[in-house]
């Protein structure tokens, strides 16, 4: 349909159908973009302390965080920046233990979850008062990476470049080990409604299908090398992989 211009090394982007605004992280200038839906011509930007990467957003309190990433040779300490996407200003940078993966909003517990790359861990950055790690899980396998939320039940999913899966027990911090996958994973996305969990895996080009309730994989859907970015309509339970080398979309049902 068109281009939205002047996103220098934009890395993610963010919906939220709450307050119908989309947000991007520029890596290539350290900034937050924030606009309406349709209204792109009025983008505003935000400098970040970091090169921005994974997004998530509380829209009941308009703060936006972006999880930064670091040039290897930078001294300066990775942050995960928390943006008032309101005022449209950066309220807060607050230091993490290493490189960001992903992050997601948890409106139950009212906090944001980042997966830390190395060392293993998820931190919790709390929505009300962002002013610190309220909390941390360490996670035994190498790269944390994706990330997604059983809300009902209270459990994170964490997949990791170990190509294993792990869940984190909210009520009582225990971390365990679902099961082994296909190989390193990317972007995951659960669906509440079937209780499957759906992982992106680049190599070699497949969609892992977890049954969250027996843990179990259940199905590996084949892609294409280098498939590792996914999207999830929760509306038709489908799952749409992007594939790099033939320039397609595959649609996957799951019934």
């Amino acid at each position: 349909m068109r281009s939205i211009q002047n996103l220098p090394g934009v890395a993610g982007v963010l919906v939220s159908n709450e307050k119908d605004l989309v947000f991007t992280s520029n890596r290539g200038e350290k900034t937050v973009s924030i606009f309406h839906h349709g209204r792109e011509n009025n983008l505003d930007k935000i400098r970040v302390g970091g090169f921005p990467n994974g997004l998530a957003y509380d829209p009941s309190r308009d703060n936006l965080i972006a999880a930064n990433v670091s040039r290897p040779d930078d001294p300066n300490p990775i942050t995960v920046s928390v943006v008032d996407a309101r005022k449209k200003v950066l309220e807060a940078d607050i230091i993490v233990p290493g490189r960001t993966r992903w992050t997601i909003y948890d409106a139950k517990s009212d906090r944001f979850f980042v997966n830390i790359s190395k060392p293993s861990q998820i931190v919790a950055i709390e929505s009300k008062d962002p002013d610190g790690i309220a909390a941390s899980y360490d996670i035994p396998a190498t790269g944390p990476h994706g990330l997604d939320i059983d809300s009902e039940d209270r459990k994170l999913f964490c997949a990791c470049d170990q190509a294993a899966l792990f869940t984190v027990d909210l009520r009582s911090g225990k971390v365990a080990r679902m099961g082994p996958l296909t190989g390193p994973p990317d972007v995951i996305f659960y669906n509440k409604r079937l209780n499957h969990l759906y992982l992106a895996i680049g190599d070699p080009g497949v969609i892992d299908v977890y049954d969250t309730n027996k843990g179990k994989l259940v199905e590996s859907v084949k892609t294409e090398r280098g498939a590792h970015t996914i999207a999830y309509s929760q509306a038709d339970n489908k799952v749409y992989a992007f594939l790099p080398e033939t320039h397609r979309a595959l649609v996957y049902l799951d019934e």
